[in-house]
């Protein structure tokens, strides 16, 4: 697939113009990576829940569902576990697993090692969708990436990578 390049008349580029042309005293430069990514976001959220609706998940239960399939045999984990796994509050992985419960495509039950502790397990049900539903994501991914050349997707996701960490990294200075 021919990779399309941004021209200088995108969106992004018109605000920065407009920027420069009133504030010639600020560099708007950070413009052209952050504006791009901030439009970017959504249009691949829309674009990834297609592939979620289609299988009647949100986001949020298809993360959980993700998360169980890949602690592997037997597909389990405690709430908390899961809530890290997707970087959701306690209370909002409750009610994502009530909602899933309630679909018969996990179960929750106390735990063997602390009889005060939940696990949450996927059953037959739900392991059949979270590998039809993966595979069809992993699909979708591919396509939105294929509008990039190989080379393209590999140097993002290497700056991604990079960038990433060192925002998620332990602060040594406090923020501006």
């Amino acid at each position: 697939m021919t990779a399309k390049h941004p021209t200088t008349d995108d969106h992004v580029a018109r605000i920065q113009a407009e920027w420069r042309r009133e504030r010639p005293d600020l560099d708007v430069s950070p413009q052209g990576v952050i504006g791009r990514l901030h439009r970017l976001a959504p249009l691949l959220t829309d674009r990834l829940g297609v592939v979620y609706r289609r299988h009647g998940l949100s986001e949020g239960e298809f993360d959980v569902l993700c998360a169980l399939r890949r602690a592997g045999e037997p597909f389990e984990r405690a709430p908390g576990e899961l809530a890290a796994h997707t970087m959701v509050t306690t209370g909002a992985m409750t009610k994502r697993i009530d909602r899933l419960e309630h679909a018969g495509l996990v179960t929750r039950r106390r735990s063997d090692a602390d009889g005060r502790g939940r696990v949450v397990a996927l059953t037959a049900a739900g392991r059949e969708l979270i590998d039809t539903a993966f595979a069809d994501h992993m699909r979708n991914e591919r396509n939105l990436l294929d509008l990039l050349t190989g080379e393209e997707a590999a140097r993002l996701e290497s700056l991604l990578a990079t960038w990433l960490g060192r925002l998620e990294a332990p602060a040594s200075t406090p923020d501006p």
